[in-house]
């Protein structure tokens, strides 16, 4: 493949894609449209994003993927870490010839987005964040009983949904250490300086009310933290707060996405 500033265009391919000891499922509808590659939510798949991508249409190359053990396809690794979704997103570009892409993350793939973007400031064209990213110490002792309890309850009944691809084909035990691990990268003093190191053009796409596990107002209490984010980084602002929840806004709030996705791209051509 031959590589101009961005991408090299050519036509839709799916695909396997190695990385590691594991191969991730990739969807690229190819193109010569500015990249824009897709972060899941921690153990969603590529399919969530049918509405922002309708909505933005075939003037863009849209590259989404599974990672390791969701989807049906994506198969089972020994590391189902932090370090290696963010590695992963290195490995599908690189797979696909693109040099530079915008990232569009959701939930744990708006934290995979802001890393990626904060260390790779020459290849990220601009970041859009939904409903993730948010530097709040929400992890504690109970909070992490909490978490393995849960999972443990969900454990029961998610086997028999992994032939479909809706649930991870991993066991109680990774989904809640990947859950906790996340607490801990969310922390105020951890994420902070990763968002006030980011350089290029950033919009946040924010819900109301809950998500899946969380109780009364604490969604709402760590999206306030953004308002120190957005005070601190002038290339980071909040584009729209949402009337959907956390869990449904890519299915109702696609347009609010899109536009987030156009102004960054804006942005980023205005900068170059």
């Amino acid at each position: 493949m031959t590589k101009n500033s961005t991408s090299s265009a050519g036509s839709k391919w799916s695909g396997m894609v190695p990385v590691d000891d594991t191969a991730l499922a990739v969807t690229d509808t190819g193109g010569p449209g500015i990249p824009v590659v897709y972060l899941n939510g921690q153990f969603a798949t590529q399919g969530y994003w049918g509405r922002v991508v309708a909505e933005l249409g075939v003037e863009w190359r849209h590259i989404t993927y599974d990672e390791r053990a969701r989807g049906r396809k994506s198969k089972r690794s020994a590391d189902y870490s932090f370090e290696a979704a963010v590695r992963d997103v290195d490995a599908v570009l690189a797979a696909r010839g693109v040099e530079r892409a915008l990232v569009v993350g959701w939930s744990y793939g708006a934290f995979v987005g802001a890393h990626w973007a904060a260390r790779n400031p020459g290849r990220a064209l601009g970041a859009v964040l939904v409903e993730g990213a948010q530097p709040h110490d929400w992890l504690d002792e109970a909070m992490e009983r909490r978490i393995r309890k849960t999972f443990r309850r969900l454990n029961l009944f998610m086997p028999l949904l992994r032939p479909t691809g809706l649930t991870p084909r991993m066991n109680a035990e990774q989904m809640a250490d990947s859950n906790i691990e996340l607490g801990r990268i969310a922390r105020a003093r951890e994420l902070g300086p990763v968002l006030d190191s980011i350089t290029v053009p950033t919009r946040y796409v924010v819900a109301s009310g809950a998500s899946l596990g969380s109780k009364g107002d604490e969604q709402e209490v760590i999206r306030a933290s953004l308002d120190g984010v957005v005070a601190r980084n002038p290339n980071i602002r909040i584009s729209a707060k949402v009337a959907s929840n956390h869990d449904a806004i890519l299915k109702k709030d696609g347009p609010a996405v899109a536009d987030a996705v156009r102004e960054v791209a804006s942005l980023a051509r205005d900068r170059h």
